[in-house]
C-alpha cells in the first residue's frame, strides 16, 4: 500500500504542475475528455488519495515492526 501511495502521489503531483504549466501538455489524463479544470481536478484527486494510501502503508508498516 505505501509503494501504490507514493507512485499515486508522485503522478498526481507531477502531472498537476506540468498542467499548471503548460495548459495543452494533458499528460496521462490527454485521452479522457473534460478540459484544464477536471483534468486538474483529477490530478489533485490522484495526489490526495496517493497520499492517504501512503500515510497508512506507512503506519501499517511501522506497526509491523513492533
Amino acid at each position: 500500500m505505501l509503494v501504490a501511495g507514493i507512485a499515486l502521489l508522485v503522478l498526481g503531483v507531477q502531472g498537476g504542475i506540468r498542467l499548471l504549466v503548460d495548459h495543452a501538455n494533458e499528460g496521462l489524463l490527454r485521452w479522457m475528455p473534460g478540459g484544464f479544470v477536471v483534468h486538474l481536478v483529477v490530478y489533485v484527486a490522484a495526489a490526495v488519495v496517493g497520499l492517504v494510501l501512503a500515510s497508512r502503508g506507512k503506519g501499517r508498516a511501522e506497526s509491523s515492526r513492533n
